[in-house]
């Protein structure tokens, strides 16, 4: 659906985003995860239209792009703020795009009813955006991009300025809605729980390069560099023999007696968290601590300062790059 070959972007010779080319498949939910600064939300403004990228092309469905203004482009972008129109109904917002294409006046009807279905919104037609929750405007921006009916969506962090219950609800609505348009979504975050739970696949970026892509399975389970593995979930990193390694606090044992187990170390913290409770050492040796998540039905009783032993099984330990 989406083409990028060799796309790069500079800021007054200053190197944003790295050559980067991606294909993104028809109806895939694409995440771009990464921190502040990475140059995710400058990819989904050059797809968009609103950046030139400097070098590279950018094609849609087999149609170049690159140099097509925003408005001539298959696709919309839904903001973090929403760019609602304060003086206009909730119904007014999502057809104004409509008025704007002249789309006879029937087929504006039929659009704005079925983007109001899907998103939920029918009782809130006739208000104001000051009359609704944030979760309520985020619909209202979702509706009236997908009125255009556009081939893809672009979403640039738009639960950011949500508390974190609502996030949470309408990530499964986000997910839920995609699922039953069919449409390809690309989404910008740096929320990695968010990302996990909504991508059919991931691509993290770290200082305007790729460093992974694959599917949130992929990325958790077998990190590529030691930026993936530190940015996603928690990880210990081990060094050993010249290699550089990672394994998943789920994946590690600790053991009372510690001869014979792979490190030696000291609890520093016990953390009861709910459903997982957790063990922090400190190793011997070695500057650093490592996270042990136990198993729920492992209740014995552990005192800070205690000396344990820590084990972990050569399988689950993912090498790493640099």
């Amino acid at each position: 659906m989406i083409e990028l070959s060799g796309v790069e972007k500079q800021f007054a010779g200053q190197v944003v985003v790295h050559p980067l080319s991606l294909t993104i498949k028809e109806g895939e939910f694409l995440t771009l995860l990464g921190p502040s600064g990475c140059g995710k939300t400058t990819i989904l403004r050059m797809i968009a239209g609103f950046e030139q990228p400097t070098s590279g092309q950018i094609l849609l469905d087999g149609t170049d792009l690159t140099s097509l203004p925003p408005n001539r482009r298959d696709l919309n972008l839904v903001f973090q703020h929403y760019a609602l129109f304060p003086h206009m109904t909730v119904e007014d917002n999502i057809a104004f795009g409509l008025k704007m294409k002249k789309l006879p006046p029937k087929e504006q009807r039929k659009r704005i009813d079925e983007a109001v279905s899907m998103t939920q919104l029918t009782a809130l037609v006739k208000r104001y955006p000051h009359q609704l929750s944030g979760g309520q405007q985020q619909r209202v921006a979702i509706a009236r991009a997908i009125a255009n009916k556009p081939k893809v969506l672009l979403l640039d962090e738009p639960l950011g300025a949500l508390d974190l219950q609502l996030r949470k609800n309408l990530q499964s609505e986000l997910k839920h809605l995609q699922r039953s348009l069919g449409i390809t979504f690309v989404y910008v975050t740096h929320d990695q729980e968010e990302a996990m739970m909504l991508s059919d696949r991931i691509v993290i970026m770290n200082s305007g390069k790729v460093e992974q892509i694959g599917t949130p399975r992929e990325i958790y389970a077998t990190p590529k560099t030691l930026f993936s593995a530190t940015f996603v979930g928690e990880n210990n990193i081990f060094s050993m023999d010249g290699r550089l390694f990672a394994v998943r606090p789920e994946k590690l044992s600790v053991e009372r007696n510690p001869e014979g187990c792979k490190r030696v170390g000291e609890v520093m913290d016990v953390l009861y968290l709910g459903s997982i409770h957790k063990l922090v050492v400190q190793l011997e040796d070695e500057p650093m601590t490592v996270s042990i998540v136990l198993d729920i039905s492992d209740d014995r009783p552990w005192t800070i300062g205690e000396k344990v032993g820590v084990n972990w099984k050569t399988e689950d330990e993912v090498v790493i790059g640099p």
